[in-house]
């Protein structure tokens, strides 16, 4: 018997199959096998048809059943992970009323921003330790403003996993930690955040119902089977957008606990029982999979990093090397600290944890007769690292505490050189897995039965790589790291 997890994303839909019994990750296909297309008709806009993250979620379903000779009725429940902070509005009959307006579309900045100011920062930061800032309820106030034959016809709003769960299901419903990645859940009461809704003149009554995020939420009926080819009662057990997913695909669930990516941009999402938000223009801060009303709060610190894999990426593609893997062999005839060369690797545009500073990348300190491309390589290796722990200060700052790290098995973490300068500046080990969103949700929807030893024992036996320790003489990566510090300072500080 199998669950099965979908990863909605902006590019492609992932759809895995684990075993019950095991979890382990029978296969994963992707639909479709190109990038998915994305309209924008201005510039900072991105807009995507909420029906073809549907087709594509059960034409993967169908290839993944037929690869693997799955009926039906052998899989006994599904996970959803999604694309965090998009905005899909439906009427009555719940069909969308206009495109997603997904993560990255920018055109609700302005009136996050307002909503900010006029509410003010203690207010934002006490009661959704965020600013408003352009997440799913600025985006639905601006569908209000400008669009207001369509607003008026709007039934419920949604994130794009609650459409998905209702294509399955046409039943319309989200989770705690889903409306609070769209800065709609007041932590000090414990609610939706009407105070808001209020503020920006937005109706309560097109919040959906709200259900535990590891529950029986819905079940496929039979239009869901007949389109799905998944049989009617199959339960849907676990909703959560992409990073969270991420975090507990890393079994990252208690506070201490850190989650990092190294792709083409970096994340570090960390668990935390704080609700400090001094932080909250640089670091995102959400409900986590496993927040629960009136129990100690379980928060999820989010930041990322723009310039990170794309990075070496660059070098990649402009020092003639052949792979990653020879970059990494020139980098490991360098000693650390790269002979003072600094890549400061900030060139994939305005990073928020500086302050939406737009610095670009920097190659300082390269003297032309001495060093080579190893240098670089190392220096951009080193770079890429000390983001990441400069990062892990600022959450540190705000109230995080880290006991471990856990990557999943990219490009970045593969490298010797970065995870052991990290491992060492932070102090604590990390934890190296081989997993994905897709597999880490079907997996969760097992967790309605509240066994979470056997979740993270599913994790260990079947995904564990390598552990990073931290080394003992840290004395040299403290220098680097500080020589790396100056000279970020030197820019930022202009």
């Amino acid at each position: 018997m199998y669950y099965i997890g979908l990863d909605i994303g902006s590019s492609s839909v992932k759809v895995a199959l684990v075993a019950i019994d095991t979890g382990k990750s029978i296969g994963v296909v992707q639909e479709p096998e190109t990038e998915m297309s994305m309209l924008a008709i201005k510039n900072g806009w991105a807009e995507q048809n909420p029906e073809d993250w549907w087709q594509y979620a059960c034409k993967g379903i169908k290839a993944i059943k037929k690869k693997y000779n799955v009926s039906r009725t052998q899989i006994k429940g599904i996970g959803i992970s999604y694309q965090m902070h998009g905005l899909v509005v439906v009427d009555k009959k719940g069909e969308p009323l206009r495109k997603s307006i997904i993560w990255c579309d920018s055109r609700a900045v302005a009136i996050g921003d307002k909503a900010f100011k006029d509410l003010g920062e203690e207010t934002c930061s006490s009661q959704l330790l965020n600013s408003p800032a352009n997440f799913t309820a600025s985006k639905l106030k601006w569908v209000k403003e400008n669009e207001p034959d369509i607003y008026k016809n709007i039934y419920k709003f949604m994130l794009p996993g609650d459409y998905i769960a209702y294509k399955f299901s046409n039943v319309i419903n989200t989770t705690i930690s889903g409306l609070s990645e769209g800065i709609l859940w007041d932590f000090k009461k414990d609610s939706v955040a009407n105070f808001l809704l209020e503020h920006y003149g937005l109706d309560a009554h097109l919040v959906p119902d709200i259900v535990d995020t590891f529950t029986k939420q819905s079940q496929v009926n039979g239009q869901g089977e007949k389109e799905s080819e998944l049989a009617a009662g199959t339960p849907i057990f676990y909703r959560a957008g992409d990073q969270p997913n991420n975090a507990l695909s890393l079994n990252v669930l208690n506070p201490g606990e850190v989650a990092a990516t190294g792709g083409t941009s970096g994340v570090v999402y960390g668990v935390t029982n704080s609700l400090s938000s001094k932080e909250s223009s640089r670091v995102n801060n959400f409900a986590h999979v496993n927040y629960k009303k009136g129990e100690e709060p379980r928060i999820g610190k989010l930041l990322c990093i723009n310039g990170a894999g794309i990075q070496y990426r660059w070098l990649l593609n402009n020092l003639e090397a052949s792979s990653y893997e020879e970059m990494n062999v020139l980098a490991s005839d360098i000693a650390v600290g790269s002979d003072g060369v600094c890549v400061i690797p900030f060139g994939n545009g305005a990073e928020r944890m500086l302050n939406n500073k737009e610095i670009g990348t920097r190659l300082v300190n390269l003297n032309l007769n001495n060093h080579t491309k190893a240098h670089i390589c190392r220096a951009a290796l080193e770079g890429i690292a000390f983001s990441f722990v400069y990062g892990m200060n600022i959450l540190k700052s705000d109230g995080m505490k880290v006991n471990v790290m856990r990557a999943g098995n990219d490009n970045l973490f593969r490298s010797e050189i970065f995870a052991n300068t990290i491992a060492t500046l932070i102090e604590h080990e990390i934890e190296i897995y081989n997993t994905t969103g897709a597999i880490g949700a079907a997996r969760a929807a097992d967790l309605h039965l509240g066994d979470f030893k056997k979740f993270s024992k599913s994790i260990m036996d079947n995904d564990h790589v390598m552990t990073f320790m931290p080394f003992k003489d840290k004395e040299p990566y403290i220098l680097a790291y500080e020589n790396w510090k100056k000279e970020l300072e030197l820019i930022t500080n202009k």
